[in-house]
């Protein structure tokens, strides 16, 4: 009887198993405690074929937020509305952020949470990343205003300080609604507790609701005209 010979793996095939289970380590170990040994059992691989494929553990992380970086900005952008009014391709783009965000909570833990810590180049790849999403919002917000025929009334500089809030704004709310818990990480039921009580994580069309009520309606008084000033 002939041998039977195994399929190999395609190299890139290999790699995204190897990138896979780096996310997932370094989410829920910490980029310092993640060790390549862990990364390459969770890979179902060998140590020395994750050095040979990704060099090293800074190189792996690297690689890691690049690839998340991509599918994020991905998500959002494909999830616009391109003919729909500015309020709608904004909330459609919010909620692929947040959908995404809850559908890959490793991945977001990783760019959120472990890169922006740990120094360059790490920072940077999340900055350059954050700063593509910020330069997209900046032109819904720019689109919104010429609808609102109110263009030469908000300066470029102000456009671009409301796109960085609401960017933000949107960070901090993906992080409250994919709260951690045993039992989320076990796949069970995602809840949190609060004030004593359970509450399901809210759906990613919701949270962008919760946004688009936060900041839409502020917009829409500036674009009407409205300032807010203290006080003198």
């Amino acid at each position: 009887m002939s041998a039977v010979k195994s399929k190999r793996v395609p190299r890139a095939v290999r790699e995204q198993q190897m990138l896979d289970a780096a996310v997932r380590t370094f989410a829920r170990r910490g980029y310092r405690a993640a060790s390549m040994d862990e990364i390459a059992e969770v890979a179902g691989v060998s140590k020395p074929l994750v050095y040979l494929y990704l060099n090293s553990k800074e190189e792996l992380f690297s690689a890691v937020i690049r690839r998340e970086s991509a599918a994020l900005v991905e998500a959002v952008t494909a999830a616009v509305e391109p003919d729909a009014p500015a309020d709608r391709q904004l909330w459609s783009g919010l909620t692929g952020f947040f959908a995404h965000t809850a559908e890959h909570p490793d991945g977001w833990a990783v760019l959120h949470q472990q890169a922006r810590t740990h120094g360059e180049p790490f920072a940077l790849e999340v900055a350059a990343m954050r700063a593509e999403i910020v330069r997209f919002v900046t032109e819904l917000i720019g689109a919104a205003a010429q609808e609102a025929g109110c263009v030469g009334e908000l300066a470029d500089r102000e456009v671009a300080g409301l796109a960085h809030a609401l960017v933000g704004a949107a960070e901090s709310l993906a992080e409250w609604a994919n709260v951690r818990t045993d039992e989320a990480a076990s796949g069970e039921r995602e809840q949190e507790r609060e004030g004593g009580r359970e509450r399901e994580r809210p759906a990613a069309k919701d949270t962008a609701a919760t946004l688009m009520n936060f900041a839409w309606a502020g917009l829409g008084r500036l674009m009407d005209g409205e300032r807010w000033a203290p006080e003198a």
